[in-house]
């Protein structure tokens, strides 16, 4: 393979900012369709390239695409102030224009690349841009506030507003160094917050970052804007999916922070998508993966998936060619209509293909909280069950902002939270009283759940303000407490995530917590176990039970919430499970008793 690099091609913006761009162009006058990917990591950097979550950049062009990398505005060697996803639209609408204009470029143009490089793919694809012909979106989201800086629920992602607004803070620091400009002092602030998670996680108020505010003031700005306002909507291409009509490949993972989302395009854009191609073209891809670095072979402390289950068994770099050779190419003979869907079931781990998600025989269940009141702990009475329940009951815990429930595994953005990502061992939070854990008997057959899960609960409080968690786990025969997906509602954020509104004292409400996705075979031996709590720390982050503004809240406002999970005739909480039963070859027949 031979091919031809031009380095820092300066890319004009409307603005007259011009973006350091790198161009990998097969060797010949062309034209060729071009791939590009626009970061904020560094487009000289190996590890844009060389991380396995994304497709290789040389197969690419070995397969006759140039490949462009930019550097987005205020990074690395670009010009300008980088402020997330404020200029991504415009620039990357810019950049897609001066592409097809260049005499390499047959005017067919594909976006690839993970996380913020997904964000500017989506920002790019509302504007009219004709160039653009397809994104490749690895485990990202459409809408930035759901996912990942905070929640369906309403809570802040504490871990992953911190944890990436300190290392972005530390990059603008160091190009300020390099500039003649900014303390030294504050790259020791930072670099202790990265080392040490309790520096990072534990002061009050959770707003008073000042080396991490000083040097990104936009982390700040998320903080400030609690609610789904317009800060967040002007940037949720979500909200304009009616503008964006090019096809997505949607690449996700069962335990990476964007999961939720990543289905969400997924299926919103099969529905709502700007032209049939748009609609027709949508394609999932999930494995048993996290977001972290190094965490995408599908081996984890506490589980194993199997070498079958890596990102490189799961051929994404094969994914994306037969992608945009179908859809930037326009190679209509390309085979991949077929399944629009392919995802790792765990529990049998094995790849399966589906025509679509959710998977249409999909069968939504309710099984019911029941019990006596005492669910406090693994070893209490709390149940699931698929019956009506007959008596009516409430669970009672305390929840003190000073000892919250600690994160263990999940969809943690990176390990700087202290807790390593993925399907940990729930056994040693399942010893506090302040988390309700509510099983089922042993299974006699295999369950399968594949799809959205959802929690709904029927609570009251003492505080005018608190959260509810909620979390799906696979207790294995041996003990081991599995965590498959989780999920966190702000009582404030019940009925509207733009209008708050105070909880009464005592008052019972329901309210519903998205636990988002997952596809997993409970095996006979094996019980299906909820629990539910009201934090999950510091994945996100700790409500003060005041009512107030809770980024501002120092240690002396925490407040406790004696709060209360009722259930009973007047009262079904229930977890609602998305059952799958079919006969497979080698596979057992699910069923869907419990």
């Amino acid at each position: 393979m031979t091919f031809v690099v031009e380095v820092d091609v300066l890319v004009p913006m409307r603005d007259g900012i011009a973006l350091a761009t790198n161009v990998w162009r097969p060797e010949g006058p062309g034209p060729f369709p071009v791939l590009l990917v626009r970061t904020p990591y560094g487009k000289d950097d190996a590890g844009t390239y060389g991380n396995p979550k994304l497709p290789d950049v040389f197969a690419f062009v070995d397969a006759g695409y140039a490949v462009v990398a930019q550097d987005v505005r205020g990074t690395s060697r670009s010009p300008g102030a980088f402020v997330p996803h404020a200029n991504e639209g415009r620039d990357g609408a810019d950049t897609l224009t001066w592409l097809a204009g260049q005499p390499w470029c047959d005017g067919a143009v594909g976006m690839w690349g993970g996380s913020y490089m997904g964000f500017a793919q989506w920002q790019a694809a509302v504007h009219d841009a004709p160039a653009l012909r397809a994104i490749a979106p690895v485990m990202t989201s459409a809408d930035p506030y759901a996912a990942p800086w905070y929640s369906p629920g309403g809570a802040v992602s504490q871990d992953a507003v911190l944890t990436w607004g300190t290392l972005s803070a530390l990059r603008n620091l160091r190009r300020g160094l390099a500039d003649g400009h900014g303390d030294p002092g504050d790259a020791h602030a930072l670099l202790s917050g990265l080392s040490d998670p309790r520096l990072l996680h534990d002061p009050l108020p959770v707003a008073d970052r000042g080396a991490v505010t000083r040097h990104l003031p936009w982390a700040g700005q998320v903080l400030d804007h609690p609610e789904r306002d317009t800060f967040w909507q002007e940037v949720a291409s979500i909200d304009h999916c009616g503008d964006i009509t090019v096809p997505a490949l949607h690449v996700g993972g069962w335990y990476d922070v964007f999961v939720g989302e990543t289905v969400r395009s997924y299926t919103t854009m099969r529905r709502h998508g700007g032209s049939a191609a748009a609609r027709d073209g949508q394609r999932l891809l999930i494995g048993p993966w996290c977001h972290a670095d190094g965490a995408d072979l599908g081996t984890f402390p506490d589980r194993s998936f199997g070498l079958h289950s890596s990102i490189k068994a799961a051929d994404v770099t094969g994914a994306h060619l037969r992608f945009f050779d179908r859809w930037v190419r326009g190679l209509t003979d390309t085979p991949d209509d077929t399944h629009r869907v392919r995802i790792f079931v765990m529990g049998v781990d094995r790849w399966r293909d589906e025509v679509d998600w959710p998977l249409p025989d999909t069968r939504y269940t309710d099984l019911f909280l029941a019990g006596g009141g005492r669910a406090n702990t693994a070893g209490g009475d709390g149940v699931l069950t698929r019956d009506a329940v007959s008596m009516e009951t409430a669970d009672t815990f305390l929840y003190d902002p000073r000892r919250p429930v600690p994160s263990l595994g999940g969809t943690v953005l990176a390990a700087a939270s202290g807790a390593f990502p993925g399907p940990a061992d729930q056994a040693a939070v399942e010893t506090r009283e302040d988390v309700l854990c509510f099983t089922t008997p042993v299974l006699k057959d295999p369950l399968e759940v594949t799809g959205h899960v959802t929690l709904v609960l029927h609570v009251s409080s003492s505080a005018p303000d608190t959260d509810f968690t909620g979390k799906l786990v696979d207790l294995h025969p041996d003990g081991r407490a599995i965590l498959l997906c989780e999920g966190i509602q702000r009582a404030r954020y019940r009925t509207s995530l733009t209008d708050p509104e105070p909880l009464e004292p005592g008052t019972v409400y329901e309210l519903t917590v998205d636990l988002r996705v997952t596809a997993n075979v409970f095996l006979p031996g094996h019980r299906i176990r909820l629990e539910v709590s009201s934090s999950n720390f510091p994945r996100y982050d700790r409500n003060t039970n005041t009512g107030g503004t809770i980024a501002a809240d120092s240690e002396d406002d925490l407040a406790v919430a004696v709060n209360r999970v009722h259930h009973g005739p007047a009262h079904p909480s229930r977890l609602i499970l998305p059952l799958v039963e079919r006969p497979e070859p080698g596979h057992p027949t699910t069923k869907t008793g419990t």
